[in-house]
């Protein structure tokens, strides 16, 4: 049952509906991302006239991209365009969201994007953009929380499954990580309860990046979804 019904256990998907780009940030464009295997995605692009680069925010697993607006409205505060998109199963699009589906839609959107751009990666959306990062090199890449693999994630939390035999979808992030060549920052809360911070470290310190440790952050707080930490790290790369 747990193999049958895994995915269900990784991704939790808000279906929305969600309102227009103009209504939760003036000046926010809808958009239409085409992916590889035929799939049309709904977006937002926030472009900010003059900006040295686009974000593109790589979400985690749950919620819709409703949630990433205030991330967005401190990016393009400070002078950055952002593009916010829901991957398949996400936010009223179609289809059904497993790691094959999340890379065809995380290109989908690096083809909406003229410019230099820089990935910004939550947990899940951290091993998104980390594969992204193996087929074109961002300016920057943001890591928020990011896993070692989904198997480590996956042990942590059910470490009475055999995790690694049982997964379909596998985000081998420090596999990865070790051959992007672009600037990189982790970012990590000390208290992370979803993601254990020594994962995060050890994403970092195969990336050869550099740590930011936003002490008594949980997972999905504030500060480190879009508090002052997040924010500057992304300035950093940018």
């Amino acid at each position: 049952m747990v193999f049958a019904f895994q995915r269900k256990l990784i991704y939790f998907p808000s279906p929305g509906p969600v309102p227009s780009a103009e209504e939760v940030l003036p000046g926010g464009r809808d958009v239409r991302l085409v992916t590889a295997d035929g799939l049309l995605l709904d977006g937002w692009h926030f472009e900010v006239p003059g900006a040295r680069a686009t974000v593109i925010v790589f979400p985690g697993n749950g919620g819709n991209r409703e949630g990433r607006v205030p991330l967005a409205r401190s990016l393009t505060g400070r002078g950055l365009s952002v593009l916010l998109f829901d991957y398949r199963g996400y936010g009223g699009n179609p289809g059904t969201p497993s790691e094959e589906g999340l890379t065809y839609d995380a290109r989908a959107a690096l083809d909406l994007v003229d410019g230099p751009v820089i990935y910004f990666g939550e947990s899940l959306g951290a091993a998104v953009a980390v594969e992204l990062a193996t087929h074109r090199p961002p300016l920057g890449l943001v890591l928020r929380s990011p896993f070692a693999s989904l198997a480590a994630a996956g042990s942590h939390h059910y470490p009475w499954l055999p995790v690694r035999m049982l997964l379909r979808d596998k985000y081998p992030v420090v596999e990865r990580v070790s051959g992007v060549d672009a600037a990189t920052v982790v970012v990590l809360g000390t208290a992370d309860s979803v993601v254990p911070p020594a994962q995060s470290r050890a994403v970092a310190a195969a990336a050869r990046a550099r740590l930011v440790e936003v002490a008594g952050a949980d997972h999905n707080d504030a500060a480190l979804c879009s508090g002052p930490q997040v924010v500057g790290a992304v300035l950093s790369v940018a």
